[in-house]
């Protein structure tokens, strides 16, 4: 062989290994992330359902790590359609996209978050007429359309007004306005996770009231794409169903 030859050949064993290895690193991360489950949920998700799925699904799969990401569901979504997420737990709009498919799981339970010094604060339950002329906290319907709407729909049902005295975005700021007592709000049974000093949750008495009245939860993820990992935790949230459901 030839000088030339040689160079020739020494370059291309270099331009060969290189690629092998580039290879490698690509495969080594493309399966790095196909062992990681990206879940996205609301913040009453976050806080309730989430950590139960999770410590059961590490039991029966060890092997796939998750990663939790706490968001609205209006900013969840975006992610769900840019592959950024794997699954998300979101209250699911009238319209969803077509890329996306979803799965209704059960309604959540509402309470009423309230002041400990508040007149109501020793009751078991109340009713929405129990809260008549009480200044209420309210999550701006922009980003979160159901449980703004959750609210005023149950005293429009109950033939009153609602006395809105504060709005609020965050589930956080809202239960430290309670405890401020600027205030009371009907938030999901998971908040009082939060442990918020000097609230307490009433539950509501919604006997009577329409399905529509209450806290949809559902969980969405991107149509045609293969993930075993999501199937796995997909199929054990659908057996282990009823038993959240009981405890939402």
């Amino acid at each position: 062989m030839t000088e030339d030859g040689l160079v020739f050949l020494e370059g291309a064993r270099e331009i060969l290994a290189k690629t092998e290895a580039l290879q490698q690193r690509f495969h080594t991360s493309r399966q790095a992330r196909a062992d990681v489950l990206r879940i996205g949920a609301i913040d009453s998700a976050a806080a309730g359902l989430v950590p139960m799925l999770l410590h059961d699904f590490r039991q029966q799969c060890p092997d796939v790590s998750t990663q939790l990401s706490e968001d609205k569901t209006i900013r969840l979504i975006p992610k769900l359609l840019s592959g950024s997420l794997d699954l998300a737990f979101i209250r699911a709009p009238d319209i969803v996209d077509p890329k996306l498919k979803t799965m209704f799981l059960f309604h959540e339970t509402a309470v009423v978050a309230m002041s400990e010094n508040h007149r109501l604060a020793s009751r078991a339950s109340v009713r929405i007429e129990d809260l008549a002329d009480e200044p209420l906290i309210v999550p701006e319907r922009r980003s979160r359309p159901h449980s703004h709407d959750l609210t005023m729909k149950l005293f429009i049902e109950a033939g009153l007004q609602a006395r809105v005295a504060q709005l609020a975005e965050e589930k956080q700021t809202i239960v430290n306005l309670v405890a401020a007592e600027i205030g009371l709000a009907i938030v999901p049974q998971w908040t009082s996770r939060l442990a918020v000093s000097g609230v307490r949750y009433i539950a509501l008495d919604m006997e009577g009231m329409a399905a529509m009245n209450k806290l949809p939860l559902s969980v969405a993820w991107l149509k045609g794409v293969r993930d075993p990992g999501r199937d796995r935790i997909l199929a054990m949230l659908q057996d282990k169903l009823a038993h959240y459901a009981e405890l939402a």
